[in-house]
């Protein structure tokens, strides 16, 4: 059944983790967009601030405190967007956290935790998702993954396997909904590094502060394709040319990725800075120093449009393929000069 999406200014649109990083930025854009939302997130104070920063510019907003770990809160949230207007078109499984460090050195708790977070939330929200749009005419689940979807690295082991079962889960339920003949989009998106507060609200585990490998991109491209997958059905979308390169090494050469990831991932994802003793994160509640933050630093230079994702998303599949292939090269040969981090493949 071919699947049929509303326009944006047409949607009520519901985004978890929304008050920072992509889940901020998208919901900004999709106010934009003239979209209703439905916003949740752990802080009630934020949401409260970015409720009343949105109404001001006429965007109808109904919040939701709620941790997407647990069932009975993501069920608040459908049913907060049913009673305030009546349906849901477009739910945003965004919520997301991760730990640095080696995997003997992170206590199973904390594992868990996070996947509370990265997998079930995703599960608690689709599932509500498809309980509410199967008997009301549908609409498009997306699903926040990673490049780490596909491959994995060292010192971010269980966030990379969470996101390996975010996928998993996504294309199982793709699956099942198109055997159902469902009138549901399912959208699996795969992020390179985004500037956002991916890094603060990160546990760490390291002598070193976290940070991002090169090449890092702007949130707003990962805003753009979440939107654009809210209205034309999409089965996957790569944020980054570098994601989709990194992603196509990883099927052909499995070993030999292997051994790059070796040699590079435990340098590039230490700072020189020594890790705060009694340092903060998100891990188990919201760190209100972050909220409503989109970017951790303003000011730093990184990739702000990308052609690779472009044409992924608005043609045929041969040339994204195509410019995919030389995608890994151009990102990380801008990443290396200087003031040169505002547009790549």
């Amino acid at each position: 059944m071919a699947v049929q999406l509303r326009k944006l200014d047409e949607q009520v649109v519901v985004i978890t983790g929304a008050t920072s990083g992509i889940g901020l930025t998208t919901a900004r854009q999709a106010a934009e967009g003239g979209a209703r939302l439905v916003l949740a997130a752990r802080s009630s104070d934020a949401l409260d601030q970015l409720a009343s920063e949105l109404r001001r510019t006429g965007t109808q907003v109904a919040t939701v405190t709620a941790d997407v770990g647990k069932a009975e809160d993501v069920e608040r949230i459908g049913q907060a967007a049913m009673q305030r207007f009546g349906r849901i078109d477009t739910w945003i499984n965004n919520a997301g956290v991760s730990i640095f460090g080696r995997n003997e050195d992170i206590p199973v708790e904390d594992m868990q935790r996070l996947f509370q977070t990265n997998y079930w939330g995703v599960v608690h929200g689709s599932l509500e998702a498809v309980k509410h749009m199967k008997t009301r005419g549908g609409g498009a689940i997306i699903n926040l993954g990673s490049e780490l979807s596909d491959h994995s690295i060292p010192l971010q082991g269980i966030y990379a396997a969470s996101k390996h079962a975010v996928k998993a889960f996504t294309d199982s339920l793709r699956m099942e909904l198109e055997k159902d003949k469902a009138p549901i989009s399912v959208t699996l998106v795969k992020p390179a590094g985004i500037e956002t507060m991916f890094v603060p609200h990160a546990r760490n585990y390291m002598d070193k502060e976290p940070a991002l490998p090169k090449p890092v991109y702007a949130p707003e491209l990962a805003a753009k394709a979440i939107l654009y997958a809210a209205q034309h059905p999409k089965r996957d979308v790569f944020v980054g040319g570098a994601a989709k390169a990194l992603s196509s090494s990883n099927f052909a050469m499995p070993g030999v990725m292997e051994r790059f990831l070796r040699a590079t991932m435990f340098s590039q994802q230490k700072s020189k800075q020594a890790s705060a003793p009694n340092r903060r994160d998100a891990l188990y509640e919201p760190d209100p120093r972050s909220e409503l933050r989109q970017r951790q630093d303003a000011s730093k230079p990184v990739i702000e449009t990308c052609a690779y994702t472009s044409a992924a998303l608005r043609t045929p599949k041969l040339l994204p393929l195509l410019v995919g292939g030389a995608a890994l090269f151009g990102a990380w040969k801008l990443a290396r000069r200087p003031g040169g981090l505002r547009s790549a493949f």
